[in-house]
This record gives structure tokens, sequence and C-alpha cells, in this order.
């Protein structure tokens, strides 16, 4: 009877209502810091055609950001970004909850099974939208990028934006991502890192270069709240995640004779 209960649409409907008005209080009741002038002045030039991309445990982190980005970047507030989901119940219930924050959401994933969600995000890029994508989700391993997000970044030649946040209140699930849920009445802080283009013969290296953006971010971060928690004042923690925002952009290397003969780079016909 209760797992029923649990998984009735209009169950689920409620709990991603509390849970968005939570994700809100906490979002206002916290003392938030925005590292990364680099990545701000580079969407203040290309204001568009942007993959906003973290880690699956910090889902609860992602719409502040954009946010405090829109605020900074007024040619960026009509466009609504979309957020990539997985088609399963889960996918849904998140998909509930981002909407309070004036998000949208595509179905689907950047593992098996997810190339039409990648084509619909390479239209939106297209079009001067921009994405968020969640490379580990939506079932793992965890940190762990799967191909997509490097394969639509070459195709679409969008820049990456690698985001990690934390707040110094927090707790951690016990769930395969080890979720990081922010409590209220924190201080918070945000690392934008440094955008990088991805070239149209490095898609994979690209995933790379994605996987150890979050990964080094997500733990600058993390390592400024647990100063912060054990009483310090965080200070050499922060200069370390401001030496991250201002770092230059990863370096891929030039194509090979035969990537070059290969022609374009395209979306796979499934990205497994």
């Amino acid at each position: 009877m209760l797992k029923r209960l649990t998984r009735h649409p209009r169950f689920l409907a409620a709990m991603a209502w509390l849970l968005g008005l939570y994700i809100a209080l906490v979002h206002r009741t916290t003392r938030w810091t925005l590292v990364g002038d680099a990545a701000l002045d580079a969407m203040r030039a290309q204001p568009g055609n942007i993959i906003l991309s973290f880690w699956h445990e910090r889902i609860a982190l992602g719409p502040r950001p954009w946010l405090d980005i829109i605020r900074q970047i007024p040619p960026l507030q009509p466009k609504r970004p979309q957020v990539l989901v997985s088609r399963h119940r889960d996918g849904v219930f998140i998909a509930r909850v981002v909407a309070r924050f004036n998000l949208d959401t595509i179905h689907g994933s950047t593992s098996k099974g997810g190339s039409q969600a990648l084509r619909m995000m390479l239209r939106i890029l297209r079009g001067g939208g921009v994405v968020c994508i969640t490379p580990d989700g939506p079932r793992g391993p965890r940190r762990v990028a799967a191909p997509g997000v490097g394969q639509l970044a070459a195709v679409s030649g969008a820049l990456v934006l690698p985001y990690a946040g934390i707040t110094t209140r927090h707790i951690r699930l016990r769930s395969w991502d080890r979720m990081v849920v922010p409590l209220p009445f924190s201080r918070g802080l945000m690392l934008l890192h440094p955008m990088f283009a991805v070239p149209p013969h490095a898609s994979e290296a690209g995933r790379a270069a994605v996987e150890a953006a979050l990964t080094e971010s997500c733990e600058a971060v993390d390592a400024w709240a647990a100063a912060r928690r054990a009483g310090g004042t965080g200070e050499a923690e922060l200069a370390a995640v401001r030496a991250i925002a201002r770092r230059a952009p990863p370096a891929f290397p030039p194509p090979a004779d035969d990537a070059r003969d290969a022609g374009p780079a395209t979306l796979p016909d499934d990205a497994a």
C-alpha cells in the first residue's frame, strides 16, 4: 500500500513541489559567493550556445548559478536552459522540481539510448540556446562522464561550462552518487570553471576534459566547505578555487591525418 502511494502521480507531484520550495528556501537563506570571472566574460562575448555541466550529486545546487549568471548577463535572460533528465520516474520527478526555477527539460540520457536527446540538444545549441547536462547521470558510475557530453560539444561547437557548488551546511545521501543535500542558513560557494570548446575531432578528449574539470572543481569547493566547518576561514581554499577559475582552458591536440580525412564530427546513431 505504502509503495503504491509513493509511486502515485499526485504524491510525486506534491513531493516535487515541496522539494522545489525547499531548494528555493536554501537559495534565499544562503550567503553565496560566485567565482568565475573568466567564464562570465566568455558568456558576455557569446551569450548562448552553452553546455552547463555538473555532476549528478550537485543537482540540488544546479539551478542556483544560472540565477546569478542571468542577473549579470542580460542577453541570457530570455534563454530558458534545457535540462537533460532521464525517461525514468526519477527524471519526471526532477523535471517537476526544476520547472519551479524557469528551466525546461529534455528526456533522455548521455549514455545508451540517448541519441534522440542529443540531437534535440544539438538543435537547441545551434539555435543559440543553453542546455544543462549531468554527464554521470542518471545511474552512474559516479563522476564518470558518459561519451555524450564530449560528442555533443564536438559536433555543436558549443562552449562547455563546468560548474561545482557547495554549502557549508549539507548532508550526503547514501545514493550511488552521494547526493549533496544543501541545508538552509549556510554559506555557499559556486565555481564556474573556465569555459572551453571541444574541437570536432576530439570528442573523447573533450569528455575526459569535462570529467577532469568537474571533479577538480568539486574537490576544490568541498575543501573550502570542510575548512569552514572546521572553524577555519577557508581563505587558502578559496584562493585555490579562484586559481582554478583563472586557469587557461584545456588544450586539445591537433587532429591526426585520419581524423582530417574523416570529415566533420557527427552524432552517432546511438550514444553508447
